[in-house]
Parts: C-alpha cells; sequence; structure tokens
C-alpha cells in the first residue's frame, strides 16, 4: 500500500470517528417530553451557570436534550432563604409544568444550619406540589474529609416528598478534575452529565396532566 492511500486511510478514519462522537453527543433521540412542556430551572449559581457559557449551563443543556422550554432562574449566591422567598413570584409569573430545585449549596458553604436549609427546600417543594407542579430535586454536594458527596437531607426530603432526587450528578462532577470548574462548580462537560440525569427522569417519570 502506497503512503498516500495510507495516509488517506488515516484521514478518513478520522473523520468517521469524529463524525460518530458529534453524532452520539447530539442525538437526543433517548430523551422525551410533551409537547409545550415548560421547565423551570430554580436555584443559585449551579443553576445560572457561573463561569460557563449560557449554551452551557445545565438549563441550556436541557433544553437542547428535550426540545422544550427550560426557563434559567438561577441567581448566583442565594441562599436556600432568598429561594423560599423568590419562588412564589416565580411560580406565579412561570407557570411550569416541571421544577428542578437545586437549591442549599451556598448555605453548605457558608456554613448555615443545615436544618433550616432542609426546611426550606420542603417548603419549596410544598408550594410547587400544591399548584400540580412535578418536583425534581437535585442533591448538592458537601465537603467531607477527601471527597465530596450529596448532603444527606436532600435523600430525606426526595422520600418524604416522593420526589425523583438526582444523587450523583453533581457529586460525580466536583470529585473530577476534568468534569469542574472549581471546587463548588462544574464545567460544560459537568452540567452535561446534570442535564441527561433529569432528562431521563423527564423521558420515564413525568406523565402529563393534560393527557
Amino acid at each position: 500500500m502506497s503512503f498516500f492511500k495510507i495516509v488517506l486511510l488515516v484521514v478518513i478514519t478520522i473523520v468517521m470517528f469524529s463524525f460518530i462522537n458529534h453524532y452520539q453527543d447530539n442525538n437526543n433521540n433517548d430523551y422525551y417530553a410533551p409537547i409545550n412542556t415548560k421547565i423551570l430551572a430554580f436555584g443559585d449559581s449551579l443553576t445560572y451557570g457561573s463561569g460557563v457559557d449560557t449554551n452551557e449551563s445545565y438549563p441550556s443543556q436541557l433544553a437542547d436534550l428535550l426540545q422544550i422550554t427550560v426557563i434559567n432562574a438561577g441567581v448566583s449566591g442565594e441562599e436556600s432563604t432568598e429561594g423560599l422567598e423568590r419562588l412564589p413570584r416565580v411560580l406565579q409569573q412561570d407557570k411550569p409544568q416541571i421544577i428542578v430545585i437545586c437549591e442549599g449549596g451556598n448555605d453548605i458553604l457558608r456554613n448555615r444550619d443545615l436544618k433550616k436549609t432542609k426546611k426550606n427546600i420542603a417548603k419549596m417543594i410544598q408550594l410547587a406540589q400544591k399548584q400540580k407542579v412535578f418536583v425534581i430535586l437535585v442533591g448538592v454536594p458537601k465537603l467531607d474529609i477527601l471527597t465530596v458527596s450529596t448532603a444527606s437531607f436532600y435523600f430525606d426530603l426526595a422520600k418524604q416528598y416522593n420526589v425523583p432526587l438526582v444523587d450523583n450528578a453533581l457529586q460525580t462532577a466536583l470529585n473530577d478534575n476534568s468534569l469542574k470548574l472549581d471546587d463548588g462548580h462544574p464545567n460544560g462537560k459537568g452540567y452535561r452529565i446534570l442535564s441527561r440525569k433529569i432528562a431521563d427522569i423527564v423521558t420515564n417519570q413525568y406523565i402529563n396532566p393534560n393527557m
């Protein structure tokens, strides 16, 4: 085989692999949401997407996966007390069918009383469920001795209110240097993990109440 043919074969192989990877990254056929479903992504900087491009935040990636409207209602620096105060207004304004609650990160970071944090998030869930909004809860990690792991109260809340919990996406991202910007925020690849976990829950557990 001539040198030219070898080079051509290598180039073709590289192009084919690039196409396959691109297709796999952008093929959203595994995910589905009923038409006209609106998701409210509610939380702090983890929702807002601090430090990444807008299209790399998890709400933007989730919208791309499900091909529906996802409202980014993240406020950087917000604590759960502030989120609880803000939520009724946002629910009234946006009227979503689904809400993703990702609160408590700044409470953990600033060593707030996590019993109060748990109560605040519980009230958020109650507010949403009272308005027949499907709730998805995202567990936020706290720093242990050597690693970060999801704070235990998120599991308690998920069980108490019978809501699906994304318990390990942020934990996975924040334990891997290739998936995070810093010790408290994922990068675009890390947010991709979170968006896929949420999209999977929407696809498999959300039932359109209008069907």
